[in-house]
């Protein structure tokens, strides 16, 4: 039996508003509200307004959350300050990643003994991140640490997806907007960190984070505060031109910004090391949690590294017009030496573009003779590094 998909507490909203609603991840989401090409450049030159409350919002807390989820994550979560976030990723035991995430350190410095942490997981993810923090938490004899503890961990895995709407405002004009609708410190909010603040008199969660490239602000509050603060949002950022954003001009946006998408640039067939961000790998940790989940595989996908490199991710941009997609072949000299995870005609460059797995042989910028193979034609692409696009500081 086919189950409807779940809804947003801002869906009347994007109704209103005559959006293209789409089916993703579970949940009827806005894919655009007129043109795509126009609200991906709203954001690059103004700002855009999303909504993201499909993303999964799972709080840990609790005497030992710190081992937890050093244990769980590969990331050195205990060197988070309070008030800062940090991008990880959860693997298998295999080394194979299950999801890439965001966790914020939040709770009071004051109180170290009862850390809590909100780890932000992608909507396709997030009941998978849910059931192997729970699995973990709970000493499951199938991994290592637990052996050696003989019990869980003394912390608590809560799924908080109800409890969040997420707006993100983002674009160069999103810190005067916010700051016009706020008396919080944005000036002092550094990237990647996160304060509690009332925005338009909403208590919110204020995170300098994003997916679009720009500077820009994730607000994390109550669903039925929602439609109050996208309504001050909008009116605050009327004469600077916001505009409303589907997730169809969000990933031509963290396209161009050369960021990875989950089930595209990477999956559970590839470690951090397969796809060029074996960093966030932390071998030693400050907490006992030192052997964490997948630490063997991912020890060894290292050294292979080293000695073997991986194919290497590169962007790729057309000297024709044809677009290609994921999936799609890359090829040189009449073989094939990699394939396409995302492609999509780019506002801001005006050609299409790709972000590929290649042989490292072909990966240099600038390599010559490299194309895709869109529907049996060899098409011509530039290899070039990534990001495509980098604001301007």
């Amino acid at each position: 039996m086919s189950t409807a998909p779940r809804l947003t507490a801002l869906d009347a909203v994007h109704r209103a508003l005559g959006a293209t609603m789409t089916d993703f991840a579970g949940w009827d989401m806005p894919l655009r509200y007129a043109s795509e090409r126009d609200e991906h450049n709203a954001v690059r030159t103004k700002a855009g307004l999303f909504d993201l409350s499909h993303m999964g919002e799972i709080t840990v807390s609790g005497p030992q959350a710190v081992d937890l989820l050093n244990f769980a994550l590969v990331g050195n979560i205990g060197s988070i300050g309070v008030g800062r976030a940090r991008y990880t990723m959860i693997c298998a035991e295999d080394g194979g990643i299950l999801d890439d995430l965001i966790v914020y350190r939040l709770g009071d410095a004051e109180a170290p003994e009862a850390p809590e942490y909100m780890v932000v997981a992608n909507a396709s993810n997030a009941q998978v991140v849910l059931d192997a923090l729970t699995a973990r938490a709970m000493g499951s004899p199938l991994l290592e640490r637990s052996r050696e503890l003989g019990e869980g961990f003394d912390a608590e895995v809560r799924d908080d997806r109800d409890a969040y709407a997420l707006l993100a405002v983002q674009g160069p004009e999103s810190p005067g907007i916010l700051k016009s609708v706020t008396d919080a410190d944005l000036d002092g909010l550094k990237y990647y960190a996160g304060l509690p603040g009332t925005v338009a008199g909403v208590p919110a969660l204020i995170a300098r984070t994003g997916y679009t490239g720009e500077d820009g602000f994730e607000l994390f509050v109550a669903p039925g505060d929602a439609e109050k603060l996208w309504g001050a949002l909008m009116e605050a950022g009327a004469s600077v031109g916001l505009v409303p954003a589907g997730l169809s001009c969000r990933d031509t946006l963290r396209l161009e910004a050369g960021m990875p998408l989950y089930g595209h640039e990477l999956t559970a067939e590839l470690t951090p090391f397969d796809a060029g961000l074996g960093r966030v790998v932390k071998f030693e940790k400050t907490s006992q949690s030192e052997n964490f989940v997948g630490r063997a595989a991912l020890a060894a996908a290292a050294e292979r590294a080293e000695t073997a490199p991986p194919r290497k991710l590169v962007g790729l941009i057309a000297e024709g017009r044809r677009v290609p997609r994921a999936g799609f072949p890359v090829v040189a000299d009449g073989k094939v030496i990699g394939e396409v995870t995302s492609g999509a005609p780019s506002p801001t460059l005006g050609k299409p573009i790709a972000i590929a797995y290649v042989d490292p042989a072909h990966a240099a910028p600038g390599t010559e003779g490299v194309g895709v193979d869109i529907r049996g034609t060899h098409e011509p692409y530039e290899v070039v590094a990534l990001p495509f696009y980098k604001r301007q500081k």
